[in-house]
């Protein structure tokens, strides 16, 4: 590869920027979901583990809850940068692909939000590593990985598919015991009547990639299978691609279960891109420039979106629609009800009492805080984002 340090000092100065961000969206803009409430309060998964151990060193605040993800968003970062050292003809590709990464909108999200994918993407990043500098898989990460997360079944029959076409017996069996005893500990839901989400996980992926993007990606897994360019994260990221979508034939689909696997093909894909756009000449570049500038402006489009969307409030009819509701208001909710000297509540919305605790709202039978208008004494609680109401909570003193 052809070197030029300034890129290395893009790539931590664009890091350090991010995070920055991140770290700001965390502590200002976002309230507790209630599934991430649950994880605070309720689940004992070592999802729950990793947020309640940050929250008892610094407290029960917004930026312990997000702290972790972010720090494995800068771990997955720097584990991405490794991998890459060698892999394009020029660090400046490499450093667009970094940038590319970073700002994903899949990746973005999972960093912010309380939710295993960021982990997932981290742990397979690290076996990644480890498979390329010591040319070998690394088993005790295999096993490791089997009491992090359900998703890692995914991985273990990529590795099984792999091994196959390899004709590595030991992976064969290893990788196929481990997703037996994946599926025997975590299951796989097949239950309902067959509905049909195809359509649903190829718009999810678009949110998750931007949408040309994810067609390309889509280009680049079908080129490298017709000329045999088949590597270990091709594996990965393809078996991760057909699962879902064969199962989204019959239910809907938990994309965080999948796309994690999905997003390091990034690489791979820009590697294709850029090696296809310098054999042509200049006058034959003209698809390819379109397609970049398209990928541009959509990723730019997400990367505002994810980092400032309490605008969009402005153009909905029903708040409730907004793509990040279940992580707004309620953080508002709870430095109102203290402005008025409430410390605690019932609430006939148990949802909403389990977030109001993460922000120490507690329950008594003091007051009663509802979110329908009965006809009776009260005083409402308007939440509103640039002068626009968001939410509406009546609140009843009781004794």
């Amino acid at each position: 590869m052809i070197t030029n340090n300034k890129y290395k000092y893009y790539f931590y100065l664009s890091l350090l920027f991010l995070t920055f961000i991140l770290l700001f969206k965390a502590s200002n803009s976002l309230s507790i979901s209630y599934k991430e409430a649950l994880n605070v309060f309720v689940n004992t998964s070592v999802l729950s583990l990793i947020i309640n151990s940050s929250i008892y060193v610094l407290g029960q605040n917004d930026i312990a809850l997000r702290l972790p993800f972010i720090l494995f968003y800068i771990f997955s970062a720097l584990l991405m940068y490794k991998i890459t050292e060698n892999y394009f003809r020029y660090e400046r590709d490499r450093y667009i692909s970094i940038i590319i990464f970073m700002i994903l909108p899949g990746v973005l999200s999972a960093s912010l939000l309380v939710n295993s994918a960021i982990i997932v993407i981290f742990c397979t990043l690290l076996y990644l590593y480890y498979y390329q500098k010591y040319n070998k898989h690394s088993y005790i990460l295999l096993l490791v990985f089997l009491f992090i997360d359900n998703s890692f079944a995914i991985l273990y029959l990529a590795l099984f598919f792999y091994s196959l076409k390899n004709k590595d017996t030991k992976l064969v069996y290893f990788s196929l015991i481990l997703f037996i005893i994946s599926m025997y500990i975590y299951g796989f839901s097949t239950g309902g009547k067959p509905r049909g989400f195809l359509v649903d996980t190829f718009a999810i992926y678009a949110t998750v990639f931007s949408p040309f993007l994810f067609l390309y990606f889509i280009y680049t897994m079908y080129r490298a299978w017709i000329k045999n360019e088949k590597t270990l994260t091709w594996y990965i990221s393809i078996t991760a691609l057909v699962l879902s979508l064969i199962v989204s034939f019959r239910q809907r689909v938990y994309i965080e279960d999948f796309a994690p696997f999905v997003v390091i093909s990034l690489p791979f894909m820009l590697k294709t891109f850029f090696h296809a756009y310098r054999v042509r000449l200049k006058e034959f570049r003209t698809n390819y420039n379109i397609l970049g500038i398209l990928v541009i402006i959509m990723l730019s489009i997400n990367v505002i979106l994810t980092f400032v969307n309490k605008p969009l409030y402005l153009i909905l009819q029903n708040p409730s629609k907004h793509f990040v509701y279940q992580y707004h208001f309620v953080k508002e909710l709870a430095e109102e009800l203290s402005n008025r000297g409430v410390k605690s509540v019932t609430t006939d919305n148990l949802e909403l009492a389990l977030r109001l605790k993460f922000y120490k709202i507690g329950q008594d039978d003091d007051y009663f805080l509802t979110l329908q208008n009965y006809n009776y004494p009260s005083e409402k609680i308007s939440i509103k984002y640039y002068g626009k109401e968001v939410f509406v909570a009546y609140l009843i003193k009781l004794k």
